[in-house]
């Protein structure tokens, strides 16, 4: 059976979270392709890390876009904004990988169009994170540039335990919760 791009990229993503400097051999070999079959898809190893670059930032943006971040940070109910930060803290712990990817490969920091798009995303959420601090959701004495940071760190932690099974899937949503709140809340 034929290997899709869609898993290619699933498969190039997985590994580059674990072993960011692997070749393009090593990532045909967990992709279950020759290295010629990942040259037909990608033609370098940055074209492919655009790529990864590329669904990383739509996976983030389908996650704000599936909880109506917009719409939350434009409303000052504390409830509502509330449950839209937990429930795009679970929306993130669905595409983990992804997320961790656009937070941390330097392919997203040296390619304009990706680290455009990546500050576009982060805006959304800063804005977010505003509401929920005029609203008292969140301590308004910290920098939202703080609360920004803090929340991408817990959510790389997620990633990591997630990859290293330190924690089990189902219970991170509330974990990554209870810890945010705490901590800003």
């Amino acid at each position: 059976m034929a290997v899709t791009e869609e898993q290619i990229v699933t498969a190039a993503i997985h590994h580059l979270n674990t072993r960011p400097t692997a070749s393009m051999a090593d990532l045909a070999e967990v992709a279950g392709v020759s290295r010629a079959t990942l040259h037909r898809h990608f033609s370098s190893r940055d074209d492919l890390l655009v790529a990864l670059g590329s669904r990383a930032l739509a996976c983030w943006e389908e996650a704000q876009d599936s909880v109506g971040i917009t719409a939350a940070a434009a409303e000052s109910d504390p409830d509502r904004l509330r449950g839209t930060l937990s429930d795009l803290l679970t929306a993130l712990v669905d595409v983990a990988d992804e997320h961790g990817f656009a937070l941390t490969d330097h392919a997203m920091s040296v390619n304009p169009d990706l680290l455009r798009r990546a500050d576009e995303l982060e805006d959304r959420e800063i804005a977010l994170f505003a509401a929920a601090q005029r609203a008292g959701v969140l301590r308004a004495g910290l920098p939202v540039r703080w609360i920004s940071n803090a929340w991408y760190g817990l959510l790389v932690g997620a990633r990591e335990s997630l990859r290293r099974g330190d924690v089990a899937r189902r219970d991170m949503p509330a974990l990554l919760v209870e810890t945010f709140f705490r901590g800003a809340g």
